[in-house]
């Protein structure tokens, strides 16, 4: 990004009564923010949204001495800067409205991949919540997807560090500057997620992290992600509040059920009855649900899916294999059906026969065997 452009952006964005909102809608205005603090008053006032209160706060001549310092600590600690207008913007988090005029990024973020995730949870996570975090991210390392959480207790650095384990873009989105840690015991992490993505944040140096930080920082967990994955959360939390973000953004949601007595899944059981997320138990869920199809990312790396030979079948794949290859190609509805088998067990049975690389799932949806 230019100099002189950020500069101005980072002084427009110290103005009292200046949001993410309001910010795009004068950019968009005036064409840049340099012309915002040159167009005239009255032209200001036309715009939709902008009053007198705004008016009067464009006039402080302090928020160039705030953005000055800001300035100077970007370069010199060499920061990344993302613009909302630029193409190494988070594309997703583009079409939310609130979304951030600028972000920080430190590591080596990268966001040319469409495979992107979110992962939530309860900062109490249990072993059941553990095992499950770690077997997902396992099972869907395959798809090569980013995965993007909080750096927090619980949840989100388990999540990090599983998709650490599996040479996976893992991303943190801080609730506070790119100049200190939170919590300071997960900063042994930052060297290592750093190699393969990083940290993002829209927060100053001069941020600490207060609690409206984080809640403010959940917008971008769930925009900037295909979909987001609640692993673990009590009746009231964080998680739940991205989660619902998520759903404004249109996008997909997941919750890991879990038994009415545990007090970390009522959240995650509330989420699935109120229909607000989709139910997930295993990878194949999530697979089926967003329609990843592992056959194109393997061409797409240059590896292609043989049949092993002598594979070792259980009853139910076997079933299934013998049925597609005397049917050929069919949809798993039908193959649900046909086999009598529940959708969401059939799901996790397709992945892991197209791991063995027997059958190879086609578009729309339609599976066969090889």
């Amino acid at each position: 990004m230019i100099t002189n452009e950020l500069f101005h952006v980072l002084a427009l964005l110290r103005i009292d009564g200046v949001g993410d909102v309001v910010a795009k809608k004068l950019i968009s205005h005036c064409g840049s923010a340099e012309n915002v603090f040159k167009t005239k008053l009255k032209q200001l006032k036309a715009i939709d949204g902008v009053g007198e209160v705004l008016i009067r706060n464009l006039k402080d001549k302090t928020v160039f001495e705030k953005a000055e310092r800001e300035l100077e600590h970007i370069q010199k600690e060499n920061i990344n800067v993302l613009y909302f207008q630029n193409e190494d913007y988070p594309d997703r988090l583009k079409h939310c409205i609130d979304g951030p005029v600028l972000l920080f990024a430190s590591g080596k973020v990268d966001f040319t991949n469409r495979r992107m995730i979110s992962i939530v949870g309860t900062r109490q996570i249990t072993s059941y919540g553990t095992e499950f975090c770690k077997k997902l991210i396992e099972d869907l390392a395959l798809f090569n997807p980013i995965i993007v959480s909080g750096f927090a207790y619980g949840v989100d650095i388990v999540a990090h560090q599983a998709a650490m384990e599996h040479n996976l873009q893992t991303i943190g989105v801080l609730a506070h500057g790119l100049n200190q840690i939170y919590p300071k015991t997960h900063k042994k992490y930052i060297a290592k997620m750093e190699q393969n993505g990083g940290f993002l944040t829209e927060f100053w140096s001069s941020s600490n992290p207060d609690k409206e930080n984080f809640v403010k920082r959940n917008r971008i967990v769930a925009g900037m992600s295909e979909a987001t994955i609640v692993i673990e959360s009590a009746e009231k939390g964080g998680s739940l509040i991205t989660a619902n973000i998520a759903n404004d953004y249109n996008r997909d949601v997941f919750a890991v059920p879990g038994r009415t007595t545990d007090k970390y899944s009522q959240g995650c059981n509330d989420l699935i009855k109120t229909q607000r997320a989709n139910l997930i138990t295993s990878a194949a869920d999530l697979v089926y649900c967003l329609n990843w199809e592992l056959q194109s990312q393997a061409q797409k790396d240059n590896k292609v899916i043989q049949k092993q030979l002598f594979v070792t079948l259980d009853f139910e794949e076997q079933k299934i294999y013998d049925y597609l290859q005397q049917n050929g190609k069919q949809s798993l509805d039908i193959v649900a059906l046909d086999c009598d088998f529940p959708i969401f067990k059939l799901s996790s049975v397709l992945l892991n026969m197209e791991l063995k690389g027997i059958i190879r799932p086609l578009p729309g949806k339609l599976f066969e065997a090889i």
